[in-house]
């Protein structure tokens, strides 16, 4: 049964984490990553959503956002989640040096059958669980906890250094892969 969580107010910041069912890593792969920074891109850029901080990590994302236009945050990630599920589930299909294919098709099966508003596959866990960040050090907090996710995890030393993070546009470097709306 899916978690509801709201996005209360509609101008706030929220800190949003987007997981894959059952933690699998599936971006562990440059493709996978391409996907949802591309339609990152696309939410930007048609459907006014603000992104502030961002990290991807192996098995999910965290996003600190906010949005721009009348569409409803709940709404853009609900089309970002949908779009980057089949996305990412057709690029596994199509993916002739997947060595987890099957595996990973056979969990994502496995959890699409366990929900009846699916088709086939489920492969984002349905809940988002945002957290307003209405207070500076909340913001703070969840600012540094996405940017040093990939140091807990033993990827990088300095977090500025992992590219699929925002931590490097904060540092003020050159190879960002994706705009964000830095928070002074």
């Amino acid at each position: 049964m899916a978690r509801k969580h709201i996005f209360y107010d509609q101008e706030a910041t929220y800190f949003v984490t987007i997981s894959v069912v059952y933690w699998i890593d599936v971006f562990t792969r440059e493709e996978y990553r391409n996907i949802v920074l591309e339609s990152l891109k696309y939410c930007q850029k048609e459907k006014g959503l603000n992104i502030h901080a961002y990290v991807i990590m192996s098995n999910h994302i965290h996003l600190i956002i906010s949005k721009e236009l009348h569409i409803n945050i709940s709404d853009i990630l609900r089309d970002f989640k949908k779009y980057t599920s089949k996305s990412i589930i057709k690029s596994i299909q199509n993916n002739v040096v997947e060595s987890r294919k099957e595996w990973m098709l056979w969990m994502f099966q496995r959890a699409g059958q366990k929900n009846t508003r699916n088709k086939k596959y489920q492969f984002w866990q349905q809940h988002n669980h945002p957290v307003l960040l209405d207070t500076s050090e909340k913001l703070q907090q969840r600012l540094d906890y996405t940017h040093d996710n990939p140091i807990k995890a033993g990827i990088v030393q300095d977090a500025k250094y992992y590219l699929y993070s925002s931590a490097s546009n904060y540092h003020g470097m050159k190879y960002n892969l994706l705009e964000v709306d830095v928070l002074g």
